[in-house]
């Protein structure tokens, strides 16, 4: 066989495998993203859940307070330092949910900024190996025309 028709063929199967690898690497980038998705749901579900403890927590330690008044024979309905600490109680509470809360809504952010840019990665390699298939052939091409008898 014709050297200049070996080196034609070779070329196109190597074109062939570019694109291939690019098509590849573009799925695996659509999984990767899939998999950081996965992980911002989960990220915000861990967020409800912290949001709900510390609720829960402020919940327990009110009625925990409020008993611990009674028992010392304070009037907690009009007890002036105990709807102070107990008002500062709710804040902090408050404070701590919404921060928590703030935490997740970031990480989410974060995860989604994550997932975008995997995406446009392997577009990217994808575009680069159909680039370099369309070049490797117009080389073989015009190897074929210098070399072919």
């Amino acid at each position: 066989m014709n050297p200049a028709v070996i080196m034609a063929i070779a070329g196109g199967v190597q074109a062939v495998g570019q694109i291939a690898a690019g098509r590849a690497a573009e799925e695996s980038a659509k999984l990767d993203a899939f998999n950081i998705e996965t992980q911002k749901e989960l990220a915000k579900t861990e967020s409800l859940q912290r949001h709900n403890d510390r609720l829960e927590q402020y919940r327990y330690n009110v009625k925990a307070n409020i008993a611990a008044f009674s028992a010392m024979g304070r009037d907690v309905g009009n007890d002036r330092s105990v709807s102070v600490f107990l008002e500062r109680q709710k804040e902090v509470a408050t404070q701590d949910t919404r921060r928590s809360d703030l935490m997740g809504v970031f990480e989410a952010m974060k995860l989604q900024q994550q997932a975008t840019t995997t995406r446009i990665e392997g577009r990217a390699k994808r575009q680069s190996a159909t680039i370099a298939a369309f070049t490797t052939m117009a080389q073989a091409t015009a190897d074929y025309k210098d070399t072919r008898p």
